[in-house]
């Protein structure tokens, strides 16, 4: 997962939907939030449909404790009842989608003192730190478990492959031709 950096929105409303597939064969229903063309190839820009979530573990002492995103499909299988029980609880509904843990529902307002900061760590990169906005936290087996969502959209950029299925460009593939897609879209949005 990467947020490119493009504008926030089109003035135009989605132009259609897509869905993505994982190896798992779990699916993601995305917005088309814009669509271009570069020598020949169809890119999508694309926004979930359902919000995006986080788990993240809190790990140490008091004094020294840390929020360490949960990754391991069999911890996340392990917790998910419990999760989507506590989310239901804000009519939240939790969903293990491809490539992001979503939610359905409307989220509750953004509260100041309900915001977490992740400074994210990546040498290739200099990434901003992610603002993330806490929807709900629970114990399972004396873990403390905490669901979060990231106030920045989450976007996937995808090139259209000949079958019409969309496929993920990995980030080194979106490095490569990021400055020209940049371009075509900037373009476009003037």
């Amino acid at each position: 997962m990467f947020s490119p950096p493009f504008p926030e929105e089109n003035d135009n409303a989605h132009a259609g939907s897509i869905t993505l597939t994982d190896e798992k064969g779990r699916s993601l229903d995305c917005y088309v939030e814009h669509s271009l063309e570069v020598d020949g190839q169809e890119y999508v820009l694309l926004l979930p449909v359902d919000s995006p979530v986080e788990i993240f573990s809190w790990e140490g002492d008091d004094e020294e404790e840390e929020a360490v995103l949960v990754e391991d499909d069999n911890i996340i299988e392990q917790i998910f009842a419990t999760a989507q029980a506590v989310l239901s609880e804000q009519n939240l509904i939790l969903k293990n989608t491809a490539y992001a843990l979503t939610v359905a529902g409307d989220l509750p307002p953004v509260e100041e003192s309900e915001l977490f900061t992740l400074e994210i760590e990546d040498e290739e990169a200099d990434l901003d730190p992610e603002q993330l906005q806490l929807l709900a936290s629970f114990y399972d087996e004396d873990q403390e478990y905490a669901i979060y969502t990231p106030l920045d959209p989450l976007l996937f950029f995808a090139r259209i492959a000949k079958t019409g299925e969309p496929e993920l460009l990995s980030p080194e593939e979106f490095r490569k031709v990021q400055p020209l897609l940049e371009e075509h879209l900037f373009n476009e949005v003037e």
